[in-house]
């Protein structure tokens, strides 16, 4: 058993202080910086009566600027600055930067539709013969055609039928040709929108919004994790059988607990030997950090994941994180349980392990297909006598009958359920059936703390 360090000890006893979630006010922000685009449009019109061809081109202005508004939202998105990753929540800025990425497309689809039928309507002319016009003839608009194609690749493989067909590697280096479509669409706008032609404040504020964009880009994704490998030099010290199909991966360095890392957390690893070094997945940390070892504990389920048993001693290792909400930060009851299943439990047996709590605050409910699944099983029992904390598991009957995770269940076990705090880490059907379950019994959604890690 990884035994706990002096770092995880003290969070364990720590008070607790729950953090507010920044997320309404991040959106509000967000919407703001839309209005205040949309307050570019507006100044730079001098009537709202027009012809209808004015009204297409107006309509074609106005989804342009909100539609390079929203790129420079997506491209932030991806940049992992650590306050959003985590604060927010890495899985729910996932979501916010697919959903982004989707507004970004539609928006930049209905300005060229618009543009160019208005201009068409205004020369009379065929919208096949002013599109060429238009790509031909305004400038920076071959750049722009070229960035607008590479969005329309990028938004087609990151659609969920087509991506569920696909290598992670290859939709994660197909994914990059985000910042190719960027780079080549920002001229245009610059060149060729009446807003920034018309008035040096309006360019400097494009070009102060995508400088910052660019600068936490290139830090967070490049500089930092730059630093933090050649600070840390990580590597595998050992490879561990953990249950059929599940290895802990040991990983040294040197002062380890400098990057930060708590119980809950994880990193992005890209192991520096054939077939891995090209691909960085996102693993969880299976034990509090101490300050020269870390662990994953990793269930195969993939190419990637299935090769780590096969990691040598001494392979270097290239990090990137910490990343993740779900956190001892995020508890406000003294009561917790935790709900794992499969892969899950890996987060959640640090918690177990770290989470502030007296004796009898702790359940852990661990759901898995057959008793040999249940990885990290004697350190569980182990943590759970130490803490006097509560442990159990639910698996598969003999005939494969599966035992469903219901409210009336829920309440046996734990009568004052609802004053709970709940940590849910598994498979989507698990953290469904049990979400549901939860919050029938009385859980406030906002006490019910779950993250996938789904790519």
């Amino acid at each position: 058993m990884l035994q706990t360090g002096r770092a995880a000890r003290r969070q364990t006893m720590r008070a607790i202080r729950p953090r507010r979630d920044p997320a309404v006010a991040l959106l509000a922000i967000a919407w703001a910086g839309a209005v205040a685009v949309l307050s570019l449009w507006w100044q730079n019109t001098a009537v709202v009566h027009m012809t209808t061809a004015e009204w297409l081109i107006g309509a074609g202005r106005i989804t342009g600027l909100l539609g390079g508004y929203v790129i420079a939202l997506v491209v932030l998105l991806m940049a992992r600055v650590p306050a959003l990753e985590r604060r927010v929540g890495s899985d729910r800025v996932t979501r916010w930067h697919a959903m982004s990425g989707r507004y970004a497309i539609s928006l930049i689809v209905t300005h060229v539709a618009l543009t160019v039928w208005g201009y068409a309507v205004q020369a009379r002319t065929g919208l096949v013969e002013q599109t060429v016009t238009v790509v031909l003839d305004f400038p920076e608009m071959i750049k722009a055609a070229i960035g607008t194609a590479l969005l329309l690749v990028v938004g087609f493989v990151s659609a969920g039928a087509v991506r569920r067909r696909m290598r992670y590697e290859t939709w994660y280096y197909l994914h990059l040709l985000t910042y190719a479509a960027v780079y080549l669409t920002f001229w245009h706008q610059l060149a060729t929108g009446a807003e920034f032609v018309a008035g040096s404040t309006a360019r400097t504020v494009w070009y102060v919004l995508y400088a910052a964009v660019g600068a936490l880009l290139l830090w967070y994704r490049i500089l930092a994790p730059v630093r933090l490998n050649l600070w840390h030099r990580m590597q595998v010290e050992s490879v561990v059988d953990e249950a059929p199909g599940v290895v802990s991966v040991l990983i040294t360095g040197r002062r380890l607990h400098r990057l930060g890392a708590e119980a809950g957390q994880f990193f992005r690893w890209r192991f520096l030997t054939k077939g891995l070094r090209w691909s960085a997945n996102p693993y969880s940390l299976s034990a509090a950090p101490r300050p020269t070892l870390m662990r994953i504990t990793v269930k195969a389920v993939g190419e990637h994941s299935t090769a780590l048993s096969r990691l040598e001693p001494g392979t270097r290792v290239w990090a990137e994180g910490p990343y993740g909400a779900m956190t001892a930060g995020r508890r406000s009851r003294n009561k917790v349980l935790l709900i794992a299943g499969g892969a899950g439990i890996t987060p959640l047996r640090a918690l177990f392990e770290t989470l502030p709590g007296g004796p009898g605050d702790l359940t852990l409910l661990y759901r898995a297909s057959k008793t040999r699944d249940l990885a990290l099983w004697d350190e569980l029992k182990q943590i759970a006598e130490r803490r006097d904390a509560q442990l159990m598991y639910a698996v598969n009957g003999p005939d494969g009958a599966r035992p469903e995770i219901t409210a009336q269940r829920l309440t046996e076990v734990l009568p004052d359920i609802d004053e709970h705090d709940v940590y849910l880490c598994g498979p989507p059907g698990l953290a469904e059936e049990s979400y549901q379950a939860l919050r029938e019994a009385g859980v406030p959604s906002r006490r019910i703390h779950h993250e996938s890690f789904e790519m």
